[in-house]
């Protein structure tokens, strides 16, 4: 699966824009008043502006074994959250090291160095190391309710449970589920899981391309 484009909410375009495109050094592809887009390796985010607003969990995929430089680059920009001292995280069910922060809205990033991926680089981190938009996280009230959906959209289960916690397609792109009412918190984090809206345009691994919103707890395919 490849994310194509993601774009979320923000009460602050400028604050996020601001992150973004000087903080991390992401090329600003489009900008006016109410919504920008920055183009993040082959993917592209966008935020628009909403008064109403909660916090996402996404993640950048990197280089299968870049993580050091990563954090290297990283820590120069902005704080790195730790998990019982760790500033680089081992994710065992996605065979993977990951660094995580925030941006200016207290969105919850990584950068996710997959093992898997076998995408390998010897070239100094930068923001143009960055390969694509690797994951968004879902928080509903009931997983099973999204499967159908999420089969006919030709991904299947990459891993995990889905009474609690799972993902969706590959390791190049997935879909991160939690029921939030039993994980009502994010790792490595103590933040809470909202039901963001969001919209995706992704190819799923037979090279379809889908169109896909959610929105009060609702995925609808377009």
């Amino acid at each position: 699966m490849h994310i194509n484009k993601l774009i979320l909410k923000t009460n602050n375009v400028e604050k996020q824009k601001e992150f973004y495109s000087n903080v991390l050094g992401l090329e600003l592809i489009k900008n006016n008043e109410n919504y920008f887009e920055v183009q993040v390796g082959t993917s592209v985010l966008g935020f628009e502006y909403s008064e109403k607003f909660t916090p996402y969990h996404f993640a950048f995929n990197i280089p299968s074994h870049q993580e050091e430089g990563a954090l290297k680059w990283l820590k120069a920009r902005t704080k790195i959250i730790s998990y019982l001292t760790q500033k680089i995280i081992w994710l065992s069910n996605f065979n993977a090291k990951a660094i995580y922060f925030y941006d200016a809205d207290g969105n919850i990033l990584e950068l996710i160095a997959r093992r898997k991926l076998k995408i390998e680089s010897h070239k100094q981190f930068s923001s143009q190391s960055i390969l694509n938009i690797s994951e968004i996280a879902i928080a509903t009230d009931d997983i099973n309710s999204k499967i159908p959906i999420l089969k006919e959209l030709g991904l299947p289960l990459h891993s995990g449970d889905t009474n609690r916690f799972c993902s969706f397609g590959n390791d190049k792109g997935l879909f991160i589920i939690a029921n939030n009412t039993i994980k009502k918190t994010w790792f490595p984090t103590k933040d809470k899981t909202h039901p963001s809206p969001f919209k995706i345009d992704f190819t799923n691994m037979k090279g379809e391309r889908h169109l896909v919103e959610y929105k009060e707890n609702i995925l609808s395919h377009h």
